[in-house]
C-alpha cells in the first residue's frame, strides 16, 4: 500500500475538543471573537452562494438529533448535533456535536472536528453580530436569563465585540448563576444577581435568553419590554420549544437567520405564517432596515443556521493551519489502484500469520 505524506489529499484534518480548547487559549477568546465575526460576516454577505436548506431533525421522547447541511461551489459541511436537556442527570452535556468540511471537487473530507465548544463560540459571536447592527448605538448592560452552558460565551462575546460593561443574571437554579460568577470573575464585567426575571430585564440595553425549557414556556413577557431595548432570544430553537410571550413578538421588527427554518424552530412558530420577519444577511448587505430608532425595539430570532457553523468550521481550520494544530486522520481508504477497494482487506506478506490446518486447531 502507497504511503503518502501529510499534504496528501486523502488525509483529513481532525480537530478534537483539547484542540480547539488549546487554540483559542494560543489565539486569545478576544482575537477568536474577532475572528469568528468576520468570517460569519462574509460568509452572510455570500448568502446567495450557498445551497441552504433547514436542518433535518429526528425527535423522540428524550431529544433531538439533528443533521445541518449546506455547501457553496467549492465546499460541503454539515454538522450532527443532539439536544438532551435531561443528560446532565446523567453527568452527560445537553449538547453535543462535531462538524466536517469536504471539497466539491472531489468529495474527500478535508476536517473533521468537534463543534461543541466550536458551536457555542459562534453562537456568541452570531448574537454580537446582529446585535452590532440593531441593538441602540452604545448598549452596555445585558441581562442573561439562563445562565447555563452557553451564558459565558455570549457574555464574553458581548463584552469584547460590543463592549458591553454589565450584565443582569437570572436563572431559576442559583447553582448555575453561581457557576457563571465563578467563570467570569475578572472578565472586568460588572455582575449583578437578580430574584426575577422582570427585575434582570428592567433598564438593561440588550436582553438575551437561555433556557433550555424544553416545551413553550413564557420566559419574557410583552409588558417587560422597554422602549430602545434589544432581544436576543437563543433557547427556543426547536418545534414546541419557545421562550417569548407571542405578543413580545409583536412590539417590534423580529429578524432571523434563515426564515423557512426559524417559521418552524423559533419564536416565529407561534405567529401567523403570514407574521413579518427580515433575514439578517439582507440588513448587513444594506438591502433592508436594521433598527429605526434608539426608541425601537428590535428582536433577533435565533434558532442556529448551517451556514454558522461553515463559518465557525473554515475559522477553526485556517487557525488550525496557522498554529500546526490538530493532526492527520485517513477516512479515506489509499490505495494503490483507485478502483480496488478490497485490497485495503489484504495484510502484507510480512505480517501475515500462517494458518494451522483444521485438525491442528481442534486438537
Amino acid at each position: 500500500m502507497r504511503h503518502t505524506g501529510s499534504s496528501s489529499p486523502l488525509q483529513t484534518l481532525f480537530l478534537d475538543s483539547g484542540d480547539i480548547a488549546a487554540m483559542v487559549r494560543r489565539k486569545g477568546l478576544d482575537a477568536c471573537f474577532e475572528g469568528l465575526e468576520a468570517a460569519l460576516r462574509a460568509d452572510f454577505l455570500r448568502w446567495n452562494e450557498f445551497d441552504k436548506s433547514a436542518r433535518v431533525a429526528r425527535y423522540g421522547p428524550q431529544g433531538v438529533i439533528e443533521l445541518m447541511p449546506i455547501a457553496d461551489a467549492s465546499t460541503y459541511g454539515f454538522k450532527y448535533v443532539n439536544g438532551h436537556p435531561g443528560n446532565t442527570r446523567l453527568g452527560l452535556p445537553t449538547v453535543s456535536a462535531c462538524g466536517v468540511l469536504a471539497s466539491m471537487r472531489t468529495g474527500v473530507p478535508e476536517l473533521l472536528s468537534e463543534l461543541t465548544l466550536t458551536t457555542a463560540l459562534r453562537t456568541a459571536a452570531t448574537s454580537a453580530m446582529a446585535a452590532r447592527i440593531l441593538a441602540r448605538p452604545g448598549s452596555r448592560s445585558m441581562a442573561l436569563i439562563g445562565n447555563g452552558a452557553q451564558a459565558e460565551f455570549q457574555a464574553q462575546a458581548f463584552r469584547s465585540l460590543l463592549g458591553l460593561r454589565e450584565l443582569r443574571l437570572y436563572d431559576i437554579d442559583p447553582a448555575a448563576t453561581a457557576k457563571l460568577q465563578r467563570n467570569l470573575a475578572g472578565s472586568g464585567l460588572r455582575l449583578q444577581v437578580c430574584g426575577s426575571v422582570r427585575e434582570a430585564v428592567r433598564g438593561a440595553d440588550i436582553v438575551t435568553t437561555l433556557t433550555a425549557h424544553n416545551g413553550h414556556a413564557t420566559v419574557l413577557r410583552a409588558d417587560m419590554l422597554e422602549p430602545g431595548m434589544h432581544v436576543n432570544a437563543v433557547g427556543g430553537d426547536s418545534p414546541g420549544k419557545t421562550e417569548l410571550e407571542p405578543a413580545a413578538l409583536r412590539r417590534g421588527p423580529v429578524f432571523v437567520e434563515f426564515e423557512p427554518q426559524t417559521r418552524v424552530e423559533g419564536e416565529l412558530q407561534q405567529l401567523p405564517p403570514d407574521f413579518p420577519a427580515t433575514e439578517l444577511w439582507t440588513v448587513l448587505a444594506g438591502l433592508a432596515p436594521g433598527r429605526g430608532d434608539a426608541r425601537q425595539i428590535t428582536l433577533f430570532d435565533s434558532v442556529g443556521f448551517a451556514l454558522e457553523d461553515y463559518s465557525a468550521l473554515r475559522f477553526m481550520r485556517d487557525l488550525a493551519r496557522e498554529l500546526g494544530a490538530g493532526r492527520p486522520v485517513r477516512l479515506v481508504p489509499d490505495m494503490a489502484d483507485p478502483k480496488d477497494l478490497y485490497s485495503c482487506l489484504a495484510l502484507p506478506a510480512s505480517v501475515q500469520a500462517p494458518v494451522a490446518p483444521l485438525e491442528e486447531l481442534l486438537q
